[in-house]
């Protein structure tokens, strides 16, 4: 069984979601960033930790590619042009999405307030619908984004879709706002989210 420490309402979720996803049986350890428990196994006190054979993963892209990999699953196979397409995907998901949303995060509530810089956040806002627009075009007709195989870069832009609507983001018409629908009811994040809410 895997250890998972942090918290749902962070990219945990992304994890919980995988896990979900490849069946797995797993406990959650529900703790949130720069707490004792998480300096513990990660020096930056970041979330999430992954405890595999009393070694620890960290960062959630790191710990998905971990597992798909080593599961064989939710991954094409390292050194294919699937590989390639897909990391290249995942790599979309955090330079265009994700360090949009954290940049956003981090000057509304995360850095201290005489740090943050509200001004910053409409130009994030921009960003984002940059990158939706870009979204689109490299979509195209794909139901997942590497075709017809859902992957860990479908999770970690999907996590990221739900990220932007609670943090009240533009929503994407057209493909995008289907792909995103498809990717949010899959019945894996379902479960994730059912045993999430059983943590508050």
């Amino acid at each position: 069984m895997y250890k998972v420490i942090g918290h749902p309402q962070s990219r945990t979720m992304r994890v919980l979601w995988l896990l979900e996803e490849l069946n797995l049986p797993y406990e959650v350890v529900p703790s949130k960033p720069h707490q004792e428990d998480v300096y513990a196994v990660n020096p930056s006190g970041k979330i999430p930790a992954l405890i595999v054979d009393g070694e620890t993963i960290y960062d959630s892209t790191a710990i998905c590619t971990y597992l798909a990999d080593k599961h064989s699953s939710l991954s094409f196979p390292s050194g294919t042009l699937d590989r390639a397409r897909q990391d290249s995907f995942t790599n979309f998901a955090l330079d265009e999405m994700d360090s949009i949303l954290w940049m956003a995060a981090k000057h509304s509530f995360i850095h201290p307030e005489d740090q943050r810089v509200p001004d910053i956040k409409p130009a994030c806002r921009f960003e984002w619908n940059k990158s939706m627009k870009l979204l689109e075009k490299r979509l195209g007709e794909n139901t997942w984004v590497t075709g017809e195989t859902f992957t860990i870069a479908d999770i970690i832009i999907g996590h990221c879709a739900v990220w932007a609507k609670i943090s009240k983001f533009e929503w994407p018409e057209g493909p995008v706002s289907e792909y995103f629908s498809r990717a949010l009811s899959r019945p894996a994040l379902a479960k994730a989210n059912e045993k999430a809410a059983a943590m508050q």
